[in-house]
């Protein structure tokens, strides 16, 4: 906690894209693995990193669309991985570890936001299981083929705010709200992070989580135009209206600048927004700014660190 502060020396801001951060840091011949690389800020980070000479491995869900929408992007390899299964996850990884493909970072970006309650064949909650749990599996399970000095790069949300971790409930069995359960995946994916970096780091391997900031991308598939009138960020005809959104090219800036910077060279385990290191929330402040603490407990994020390990029986630091 004591390191989660901005960094006064940060060359990006909230209009910085994915390219701009990437114009005087050299990824020529770098591997990059993105989780949903095909779609939304995936897609502008494939983009961004396949353009600066980088090899990418996209993994997506549906493989048939990834091949469509990056057919004109070079070095970049498509890869079939559904995080809603931990049979596709252990799946995926061992045919990486089999051809022995190596990545310098890894952005653990795919994600489903306020779905209709689904539950795995485990009865676990889909946007738990989807947004931390695959992730959770996989970056273990991948810890092999990681090269030094490796950054992993878990994209949250300021949604986080909306839930810390349910420890009485976590899978919803006793009622279920689509905006906590997503809240509750972002503040486990920081905790991922914080967690992943004092395990790792001693392996050379760093991790970050961040918020990308508001972009209108396919996360918001699960949304009705009413829904989003009520928040402020379409008017009833369906035009924008809220000034704060981002484009998709500048939601993809934040995950970028984590994976690349310098300027995080022998720091890990912080959240990040607008290519910055996030302050932590103040209740003076504006609501959804920065970090809530819970987000950042080291004991938060070892119990739930524990808890994943025990209920997918993955665990490379046992």
């Amino acid at each position: 906690m004591s390191n989660q502060r901005k960094i006064s020396s940060v060359c990006f801001n909230h209009e910085s894209t994915a390219s701009d951060v990437l114009q005087n840091v050299d990824v020529s011949g770098k591997r990059v693995l993105i989780t949903g690389g095909h779609s939304g800020l995936g897609f502008e980070t494939t983009k961004a990193f396949s353009n600066a000479g980088a090899f990418v491995t996209v993994a997506s869900r549906n493989t048939e669309e990834a091949l469509n929408k990056c057919n004109d992007l070079r070095n970049v390899d498509i890869k079939e991985i559904d995080l809603f299964s931990l049979q596709s996850v252990h799946k995926f990884c061992e045919l990486l570890i089999s051809n022995n493909t190596n990545f310098d970072y890894i952005i653990c970006n795919a994600g489903v936001m306020a779905c209709d309650l689904i539950r795995t064949d485990n009865d676990w909650e889909s946007q738990f299981a989807t947004n931390h749990l695959g992730h959770f599996v996989m970056v273990n399970l991948l810890m092999t083929i990681l090269n030094d000095k490796c950054r992993v790069i878990v994209v949250s949300s300021a949604g986080h705010h909306n839930s810390p971790i349910r420890w009485s409930d976590i899978h919803f069995h006793n009622g279920y709200d689509k905006w906590l359960a997503y809240g509750q995946s972002k503040t486990a994916n920081i905790l991922f992070a914080l967690q992943l970096d004092i395990f790792a780091r001693e392996r050379g391997v760093r991790a970050f989580s961040l918020h990308p900031g508001k972009i209108f991308t396919p996360l918001q598939r699960h949304l009705n135009r009413e829904e989003m009138v009520s928040e402020g960020w379409i008017d009833a005809n369906g035009n924008a209206i809220d000034p704060t959104f981002k484009s998709p090219e500048q939601g993809a800036a934040t995950a970028v600048w984590a994976a690349t910077s310098p300027e995080l060279d022998d720091l890990g385990g912080l959240y990040c927004e607008d290519c910055n290191v996030s302050v932590l929330f103040d209740h003076n402040c504006e609501p959804f700014t920065g970090v809530r603490d819970y987000a950042i407990s080291r004991e938060e994020a070892l119990k739930l660190w524990e808890y994943s390990a025990k209920i997918t029986g993955v665990n490379f630091f046992n």
